[in-house]
């Protein structure tokens, strides 16, 4: 009997609780389901994508750039550019002692890297046309006045 009593009192106790109950109702969080948020979803999803691919894009350019650098960077290549460089300038020099010397020839015409180089000297005057490999024309007229040697 004992057990029944303590039952009963239990029942009484929890049965003077209001129960508050109210209807459930499923509603989605996701914009793509629902719609509610959709354009601003819709944006956040393209903004991503879009940050992605330049961050895949500019790894690659910078991958890119770091290969140019190593292959310009070798013994090899600053040899050549040095070598290069020695005799573009030795030819300058040969150029300039040409045209600019009192026994030097008065005209010529010579192709460097496919650019044509024409030089005509009147005695006071050398005009210089400078074509490259693209048919894009420089002219020069330089006064030999104390340039000529």
């Amino acid at each position: 009997m004992t057990k029944r009593i303590i039952f009963t009192i239990f029942t009484l106790i929890f049965m003077n609780f209001n129960v508050c109950a109210s209807e459930m109702v499923y509603q989605f969080s996701n914009p793509s389901f629902s719609g509610n948020g959709w354009s601003s979803h819709v944006l956040t999803i393209e903004n991503e994508e879009y940050t992605r691919q330049q961050a895949i894009i500019s790894a690659q350019q910078q991958a890119a750039a770091a290969a140019a650098a190593a292959a310009n960077n070798t013994n090899l290549a600053k040899f050549l550019n040095n070598l290069e460089s020695r005799i573009y300038a030795t030819l300058s020099q040969q150029i300039a002692s040409q045209l600019f010397t009192q026994n030097g020839a008065t005209s010529g015409q010579f192709t460097v890297a496919g650019s044509t180089i024409q030089w005509n000297s009147d005695g006071s005057n050398v005009d210089i046309t400078i074509t490259d490999a693209n048919g894009i024309t420089t002219n020069m007229t330089v006064p030999l006045g104390s340039l000529a040697i």
